[in-house]
């Protein structure tokens, strides 16, 4: 069974396949190690005992939260869903993936440019913007004043999801599913459609996972490519 998600830009068409083929799902993290992604956590530049924030622990992918940084992809994705089972397993805390990322260490010298798809808990879904943007509808209820907008230090790049219960209790496992077709993103938190934004500054990019704080486990992340096959 396919899915055929179709955009509209002026007069053109762009017409996308959403397979759901197992085949084509690729798994970003393998349950061993780090293969595939490397680590940027600056404080490891001046303190040589600073440790790895990510580690693998009973087959999952563990975020220490401490030191902060970034675990990022090798690869470039563009035109993907991105499913992720994470949970906060101790304390509550803050956490996300980052889509279309790109220059490293963009903003307060520590996130690279891209949109930050938000886990902190009881605000998963909410969109960051680092030094790219995105539209949503209801900009100024969700951002607040437009002339406070930004995507740089010490503006409003937070744009606030659309719902408040869709998170699973602490310590229980939430389903992300993080959808990117062109310059657009779609973001579902077990099942509710939690964010959607366009024209977003970027289409590709690598993806990140965050040492931000607090502890997370990952028990999938799993990438499906979306095929463009047509264009009108």
């Amino acid at each position: 069974m396919k899915k055929i998600i179709i955009i509209t830009i002026a007069a053109s068409t762009i017409i996308f396949c959403a397979s759901s083929s197992k085949a084509q799902s690729q798994k970003l993290f393998n349950g061993r190690d780090l293969s595939g992604w490397h680590v940027d956590v600056p404080e490891k530049d001046t303190n040589a005992s600073a440790i790895n924030p990510f580690i693998i622990r009973d087959g999952m992918l563990v975020s220490l939260g401490t030191p902060q940084g970034h675990l990022i992809t090798d690869a470039v994705y563009q035109n993907f869903r991105l499913d992720v089972e994470y949970r906060f397993s101790a304390e509550p805390g803050n956490c996300g993936v980052l889509v279309f990322a790109s220059t490293p260490r963009s903003l307060y010298k520590m996130f690279p440019k891209s949109i930050e798809v938000q886990m902190d808990h009881l605000n998963a879904g909410d969109f960051w913007c680092i030094v790219e943007d995105i539209t949503v509808p209801d900009m100024e209820t969700r951002r607040g004043p437009k002339a406070e907008w930004g995507i740089t230090e010490g503006k409003k790049r937070r744009i606030k999801n659309l719902t408040d219960s869709s998170e699973n209790p602490l310590g229980k496992w939430n389903r992300m599913k993080i959808e990117c077709v062109g310059n657009s993103i779609k973001v579902w938190v077990n099942g509710d459609l939690v964010n959607y934004g366009f024209n977003c500054t970027a289409s590709k990019g690598n993806i990140a996972v965050q040492a931000e704080g607090s502890e997370v486990e990952f028990r999938k992340l799993n990438l499906r490519p979306i095929k463009k096959f047509s264009k009108k």
